[in-house]
């Protein structure tokens, strides 16, 4: 049985691979912003703008397990080198570098937050949005994921992630359907179990079944259900 579970209204809902060799289209960002763009936060600014649009303001959670690791790393290397690290290349190295893009390219000024917990961060993500939603249900909430792997630099990570982003739009005024979540117990079930979370998560979208995904202390699962 599971410890806590909840149920969030999905209006859309967008995935890039890892895998996608194409750069997404970002021609609602300018080109100057575009080109200082990381790949992580390409990806991110993709489905977020996919589910998001049409929206005038929303509410905006994001999490990653790695944030802009990358980024970090290349200012590491520098600094190590000896030289000046770019002022740019510094602003866009935090967690949260997407939201502030995303805001100003909106021009939404409406809260924006971003987490990291290892890789439970997208089911932790989840429950953040449900509770945002679940506090003021007038206001939409948007849940963005990315990440990728850490760099190689760092050698092997444990339980390390996979890539890819994804985004859901929580509205109840134009959802088609709803997610439910759950955490338990870990236990020596039948039920298969994908590698990352995100891939148990998008399973259960594309195919409106269900996936779970096990860590080390829980159980994840997510299921979907047709209609209101």
């Amino acid at each position: 049985m599971p410890d806590f579970h909840w149920t969030i209204p999905v209006a859309r809902w967008s995935f890039w691979p890892a895998a996608e060799s194409a750069a997404p289209d970002l021609g609602f960002i300018e080109p100057l912003t575009r080109r200082r763009l990381s790949t992580l936060s390409r990806a991110a600014l993709k489905v977020a703008h996919d589910c998001g649009a049409h929206v005038p303001a929303v509410r905006l959670v994001f999490a990653s397990r790695h944030g802009e690791l990358r980024r970090t790393t290349d200012i590491l290397h520098t600094i190590d080198a000896g030289k000046t690290v770019s002022p740019t290349s510094f602003s866009l190295s935090v967690l949260n570098t997407m939201t502030g893009i995303l805001g100003i390219v909106r021009g939404d000024r409406t809260a924006a937050s971003a987490l990291s917990a290892g890789n439970e961060s997208l089911g932790y993500a989840l429950l953040e949005a449900y509770a945002q939603y679940a506090t003021v249900a007038s206001t939409p909430v948007l849940l963005v994921f990315a990440d990728e792997p850490a760099d190689a630099t760092y050698g092997p990570v444990e339980d390390e992630v996979q890539g890819g982003a994804l985004a859901i739009l929580l509205d109840a005024s134009a959802q088609t359907g709803r997610l439910e979540c759950a955490r338990s117990a870990l236990d020596d079930g039948s039920n298969t179990s994908f590698a990352s979370q995100i891939a148990a998560v998008q399973h259960c979208l594309d195919t409106r079944t269900s996936g779970e995904w096990q860590g080390k202390a829980f159980a994840w699962q997510w299921c979907w259900h047709e209609g209101a």
